[in-house]
């Protein structure tokens, strides 16, 4: 059976999208996803399904619409995409909590670095259905906004490391 990681949009940041994990771990397995664990309280879900990448999502999205009363983005990948996420991660050398990938749905578009403002010292690079940005400065200072990221969500690259063991085992 498959493993995958799905990262929740906008769980439990700044105090809006309150999800406690243990519900969120109920909602994944009343869905039928099998071996879930949850990693922080931002919204990392492992799990193993016989599901589709497209399946997991609809449900996931559909369980917690009913659950916040509004859409909460879900983004997936199987185990394998997101060990390709790190390893192609072209910031190797930087500090990992200095590091995101942007997940995304789809592909990011051909002109996401042109139209990214508020550039300062982050380096940023292209991905498959990610983009990666190294903050230099810290993210907490930073003024850049990608508009190709609106409807993704970041995990830094300690996250990223985690989960892709946890989906490992």
């Amino acid at each position: 059976m498959p493993t995958y990681v799905a990262f929740l949009r906008a769980v439990n940041v700044g105090g809006t999208g309150k999800l406690p994990m243990v519900e969120l771990r109920a909602m994944c397995e009343s869905i039928g996803l099998a071996n879930v664990r949850t990693y922080i309280a931002s919204g990392n879900v492992v799990f193993q399904s016989p599901l589709s990448e497209a399946a997991v999502k609809a449900r996931l999205e559909r369980c917690l619409e009913d659950y916040a009363g509004k859409a909460v983005g879900v983004l997936v990948r199987t185990g394998n995409e997101l060990a390709a996420v790190l390893r192609d991660n072209p910031f190797k050398s930087a500090a990992p909590n200095r590091t995101v990938a942007i997940f995304l749905d789809t592909p990011p578009p051909p002109d996401a670095l042109a139209s990214a403002t508020g550039r300062q010292a982050e380096e940023i690079a292209l991905g498959t259905r990610e983009i990666y940005v190294h903050y230099g400065e810290a993210m907490a200072h930073s003024k850049l906004k990608i508009p190709a990221t609106r409807a993704g969500t970041a995990r830094n690259i300690n996250t990223i490391t985690t989960l892709v063991a946890w989906a490992a085992e």
